[in-house]
């Protein structure tokens, strides 16, 4: 039995971690496994290599992924749909292992409609895959984010600021509201709800009359004010074009200031991709180790064309019809938490 792994679209820490434990696994059932470099566009362009446990043997605690990674869909034209079922075919891989988004399972569903066997592993940091609680990548995330609120707290309290905490997480505040809740953050803005600058001005003016001389502002880089159409960012060209979002945090301080120039200072701090590199956290490692071996048993003995998820703590599978394309919002009770918690 001949496996292929591939680890699609961004980075995230645990993607190694995945790695080591689908070629440690897939040794103990007698199968041998093949590195697809870059994604699906190494597989277009035959680019792979060799996985085996003494090239793997010192990768857990990496970040990023041995393999390189990218998001690039060989499915939009039939030219590159057959180089990449070719090199599958070319190299006898009997079943391709996935690690990937919600996007990235998209693509996998088309290997699958093409004859190629598939299964899905969930990562990214921003934990919006849909079937599964939790994604690689996102506990450690949550943990640096965390950590940059608790650290950018002292110079608050030091200088009597407005701080802002601008995190990654695309569309969803899973980051942003894990984070918050975990960081002591006095106002969280998830992309979930449009920012009103009035009442963060409320909030922050509150803080004050109470006795707080600083506020910690956490936003999620996809929040959007009232008003907008679409959140802050760019759009990126070349091989891979996409929005890139990032600069809210700015827009919030500069129009709090246009109100209050003279009554507090504001700092702005991005975190960007911190978020996404380093060292796994445990947690991540463990549910990247559980995620490997379910794959390789479930490339070996079927049923392919579904994706490895945790509900509830348990390893359960969900079909990729179900995964691609979607978007996991935040959970209710973690939204009511942080409604309740955050002014």
């Amino acid at each position: 039995m001949r496996l292929g792994i591939m680890t699609c679209g961004g980075d995230c820490p645990g993607l190694n971690a995945v790695i080591r434990a689908v070629v440690r696994h897939a040794s103990h059932r007698g199968a041998t496994v093949l590195g697809l470099e870059d994604g699906f566009r190494g597989m277009t362009e035959n680019r792979t290599r060799e996985l085996t446990l003494e090239n793997t043997i010192d990768i857990l605690d990496r970040g990023g992924s041995i393999l390189g990674c990218s998001g690039y869909n060989p499915f939009h034209d039939d030219e590159t749909a057959h180089l990449a079922i070719d090199t599958a075919r070319g190299h006898e891989i009997d079943c391709l292992i996935v690690v990937g988004g919600n996007s990235s399972m998209g693509i996998a569903m088309a290997a699958q409609a093409r004859g190629l066997p598939v299964v899905g592993i969930p990562k990214t940091i921003d934990n919006d895959v849909a079937g599964t609680d939790f994604t690689v990548g996102f506990d450690t995330a949550v943990q640096t984010a965390t950590e940059a609120i608790d650290r950018l707290r002292t110079t608050a309290e030091s200088h009597d600021r407005v701080m802002i905490v601008e995190t990654m997480g695309r569309d969803v505040g899973w980051i942003a509201i894990s984070a918050g809740l975990a960081g002591g953050a006095d106002i969280v803005l998830p992309p979930e709800k449009r920012i009103r600058v009035e009442d963060v001005s409320a909030a922050i003016s509150a803080d004050r009359k109470r006795g707080q001389p600083f506020t910690i502002i956490v936003v999620g880089e996809g929040a959007m004010f009232e008003g907008d159409e679409r959140p802050i960012g760019r759009q990126r060209t070349g091989i891979e074009p996409f929005f890139q979002l990032g600069g809210v945090g700015q827009v919030l301080a500069d129009r709090l200031l246009a109100d209050h120039s003279s009554e507090y200072r504001v700092t702005v701090t991005v975190i960007g991709h911190l978020q996404r590199g380093g060292s796994p956290s445990s947690s991540d490692r463990i549910l990247a180790i559980k995620f490997g071996v379910r794959a390789v048993d479930l490339a070996i003995d079927g049923p392919h064309g579904n994706m490895i998820a945790t509900v509830n703590d348990t390893i359960v599978l969900t079909p990729l019809s179900e995964v691609a394309g979607r978007i996991k919002a935040v959970d209710p009770e973690l939204m009511k938490l942080a409604e309740t918690f955050f002014r």
